[in-house]
C-alpha cells in the first residue's frame, strides 16, 4: 500500500563517523534521488539494476557538487517498507547529511516522523506490530540476552504464538456457532464440553505468556538493583567488579561515595540498572546526609538489593541500621558476605539467624565472595540468573513479551477468558459463550496489530527514533 507522499531521514546516529545515510521511501524515490545523484558510469539511476550499490556524485540544483556517495535503489515491494526505497550513503559528517537532506526535501520529499519508516513497513504488511516494536528492543539491546529476545520477537516468535491462540479460539467459535445454527444435531452439549477443556488449555497459554512479561521487561529495561551497606564494607569494590573498570571512588576512608553513581551492567546477559549509594550511616554534613537519604529511597524502590556485609568483622550497630533497610524493601535481596579473603567472623548461619529475628523475608540468597580479590562473581551471577529466569531452560526459544502494551493487553485477555470460563461454569447458552471469546480474540489481536485504532498506532511509532 503505496502512501500517497515520498519521506526521507537520516537513518544513522547523530555524529562524525564513517559513513551517513539519508533514506527516502514512497513513489517518487528514484525520481527525486535521480535529480540529485549522478551515478560515475553515466547512467541514470532508474536504469541501474535495484539492489546493487552503485556510486556516484551528488549534486544540489544549481549544479554544485556536495559529496561523493554510494547510492541502493531497492524497488517495491522488496524493501523495508514495501515501497520503492533509495539510501544514499554519504561520508558521515552532521553538515554534509543536513545538506543532502535538504536538498532531497527541496526537491518533493517530506520529513519523516519518528518511525514512519518501519510503521510503513507495518501498514504495508511487512511486519505485524509485534514485530514493528521489536525493531527498537533490537536496537536498544543491551545485552546478548536481550538481542536474542528482541531478535525472536522480530523473526515472529511472539507473533506466532498470538496467531496460534487466536486461531485456537477461533475454532471454538466456530463450533459453538456450529451448534447453534444446527441445534437439531443435538451438539450442544457436546461443543460446550469440549470448549471447556479448550478454553482452561488456551487460559493457561495466556498465564504463561503474561508470565514471561516480568522477564521481558528485565531484559529490554533492566534490573533496577542497589548496592547499599556500611561504609567501606566493600559496595564500591563490588560495583567496580561488576562493570569491570574503577567507576565508584575506592578508598579506605569511610563515606567516599556520598551520592548515588548509576551504571548498567550485564551479568550473565541480565541487564542490571545498578546504583553504588551512599553508605549507611550517621551522616556528618548535608551533603552526605542527602547522599544517604537517596540510598534508603533507592533500596526501597529496587527490584534487587545486594546487602554487602564485611564478613571479616561481626556486626556494628552501622549494620542494625542495613537490617532496618531491608524490612523496608520490597524486592528481592541478596546478601553477600564480602572479605572472604580475611578471616571471618561473620558466616552464612549468623544471616539467617538475623533474618529471622528481623522479620526480613525477601532474601533470596547468600553469597561469599572478595570483591577486592575478583572471587565470587560467578556465583553472584549465577544467583542473579537464577531470580530472573527462575531456573527456566530454553527460555531463548520461548515467546517472550517485552512491553507494558502488551502486558497488559495480555493482562485484559486473561479477565476475558476467565469471564468465559465462569460463563461456561454458570451453564450459559452458546450465545454468551460466543461473545466472550470473540471479546479475548479481539483482545489478542490488538498485539500483532489486527485489530487496533489508528490513534494507537500513531502513538506507538512516535516512540521510535527518526529515520527507522
Amino acid at each position: 500500500m503505496q502512501q500517497d507522499y515520498t519521506i526521507s531521514a537520516i537513518a544513522t546516529a547523530i555524529g562524525e563517523g564513517g559513513i551517513g545515510i539519508v533514506r527516502l521511501s514512497g513513489e517518487k524515490s528514484v525520481e527525486i534521488a535521480e535529480k540529485c545523484f549522478r551515478p560515475a558510469g553515466g547512467h541514470r539511476l532508474s536504469e541501474c539494476t535495484p539492489r546493487v550499490a552503485v556510486f556516484g556524485r551528488i549534486y544540489d540544483e544549481e549544479g554544485r557538487f556536495l559529496d561523493e556517495a554510494i547510492c541502493i535503489v531497492m524497488r517495491a515491494p522488496h524493501s523495508y517498507t514495501c515501497e520503492d526505497v533509495v539510501e544514499l550513503q554519504c561520508h558521515g559528517g552532521p553538515l554534509v547529511l543536513r545538506q543532502v537532506l535538504g536538498l532531497t526535501y527541496r526537491l518533493g520529499a517530506q520529513p519523516a516522523e519518528p518511525g514512519e519508516f518501519t510503521k510503513r513497513a507495518f501498514l504495508n504488511g511487512r511486519l505485524d506490530l509485534s514485530q514493528a516494536q521489536s525493531v527498537m528492543d533490537v536496537i536498544q539491546a543491551r545485552t546478548a540476552a536481550s538481542l536474542e529476545m528482541a531478535a525472536g520477537n522480530l523473526q515472529g516468535r511472539l507473533s506466532e504464538e498470538i496467531g496460534n491462540l487466536r486461531q485456537e479460539i477461533l475454532e471454538i467459535i466456530a463450533h459453538l456457532e456450529a451448534s447453534i445454527d444446527f441445534p437439531e444435531d443435538d451438539i450442544e452439549e457436546v461443543a460446550l464440553g469440549e470448549a471447556e477443556l479448550k478454553v482452561e488449555k488456551i487460559y493457561g497459554q495466556v498465564q504463561d505468556l503474561l508470565g514471561s512479561a516480568d522477564r521481558g521487561r528485565i531484559l529490554r529495561d533492566g534490573l533496577r538493583t542497589a548496592i547499599i551497606g556500611r561504609p567501606n564494607a566493600g559496595k564500591s569494590s563490588l560495583m567496580n567488579l561488576m562493570l569491570g573498570q574503577e567507576r565508584s571512588i575506592v578508598t579506605d576512608v569511610p563515606g567516599t561515595t556520598r551520592d548515588s553513581i548509576e551504571e548498567y551492567v550485564n551479568i550473565g546477559g541480565i541487564p542490571l540498572k545498578l546504583a553504588d549509594t551512599a553508605g549507611i550511616r550517621e551522616a556528618e554534613n548535608l551533603v552526605e546526609q542527602i547522599g544517604v537519604e537517596r540510598a534508603y529511597s533507592y533500596a526501597r524502590e529496587a527490584e534487587l538489593v545486594l546487602a554487602v556485609f564485611d564478613g571479616s568483622q561481626g556486626l556494628t550497630a552501622q549494620d542494625e541500621a542495613i537490617w532496618q533497610l531491608l524490612g523496608q524493601c520490597r524486592g528481592r535481596i541478596i546478601v553477600i558476605l564480602n572479605k572472604s579473603d580475611l578471616d571471618g567472623k561473620l558466616g552464612q548461619e549468623d544471616i539467617e539467624k538475623i533474618a529471622t529475628e528481623k522479620e526480613v523475608e525477601e532474601i533470596y540468597d547468600i553469597i561469599t565472595m572478595s570483591a577486592k580479590a575478583g572471587s565470587g562473581l560467578n556465583e553472584l551471577e549465577e544467583a542473579i540468573q537464577r531470580l530472573v529466569f527462575g531456573g527456566k531452560i530454553g527460555w531463548q526459544e520461548s515467546a517472550m513479551v517485552s512491553n507494558a502494551r502488551q502486558q497488559e493487553i495480555l493482562r485484559k485477555a486473561l479477565e476475558l477468558l476467565e469471564q468465559t470460563r465462569v460463563t461456561l461454569l454458570n451453564g450459559m447458552s452458546e450465545d454468551f459463550v460466543v461473545i466472550d471469546l470473540r471479546s479475548a480474540w479481539e483482545k489478542l489481536g490488538e498485539i500483532t496489530g489486527e485489530t487496533i485504532g489508528e490513534d494507537i498506532i500513531d502513538e506507538i511509532f512516535s516512540r521510535f527514533c527518526l529515520g527507522k
